[in-house]
């Protein structure tokens, strides 16, 4: 991986360090360095774990649920069967974990984007779609009206916020629709409650 080819430098800069060539010695203390070791060991985890995506056992946790009910009726009744039935009978478990289990399994979760229109003029400017969840988090940026054309943009990216993170809004933007609205005519103030 990562850390055998880091290792494979590392010799091969300590040669060159030995000799004095410019700038080796700055290089060499920066790849010994252990964060940047951290660092590459967190990327070779994930790689790993990208690579070794868990994937659900069924997709319907849901039915297999009504499936056991079934036959922990038939079995002969027991202090353990009563238990396990009591807990799969449960609503926290029946609506809440097992629908999210289903959601998840069917990759149900994902937001759907309105298809791009048929009759986008060559000469048109490019256009992004940006699809951003909040989740109860500010957006993380700010926005205003453009003083020459009016149009409604987006005048700064606050570091470490929403947008920010994302990459995918960047100062000077114009909005077009934000949640399926459109904005022209808009005022900023109006836009922001929307967003």
């Amino acid at each position: 991986g990562v850390s055998h080819v880091l290792t494979l430098v590392l010799q091969e800069l300590s040669l060159l360090c030995k000799r004095d060539v410019n700038g080796v010695g700055m290089l060499y203390d920066l790849l010994k360095s252990q964060w940047l070791q951290a660092l590459l060991k967190i990327y070779e985890c994930l790689q790993h774990y990208l690579g070794k995506r868990p994937a659900p056992v069924t997709l319907q946790a849901r039915a297999l649920n009504r499936e056991v009910m079934e036959l922990l009726r038939e079995a002969p009744p027991s202090g353990e069967i009563k238990e396990l039935r009591r807990l799969l009978r449960a609503p926290h478990l029946k609506a809440a974990l097992l629908s999210a289990h289903d959601a998840v399994a069917q990759k149900d979760f994902e937001p759907t984007l309105p298809p791009l229109p048929d009759n986008i003029p060559e000469n048109e400017e490019a256009m992004r779609i940006v699809c951003l969840v909040k989740n109860n988090q500010p957006l993380g940026a700010t926005i205003k009206r453009h003083e020459i054309t009016g149009d409604i943009t987006v005048a700064r990216v606050i570091h470490g916020g929403l947008a920010d993170r994302s990459g995918l809004l960047y100062a000077g933007d114009k909005l077009v629709e934000v949640n399926g609205v459109p904005v022209e005519g808009l005022e900023p103030e109006q836009v922001i409650n929307i967003l």
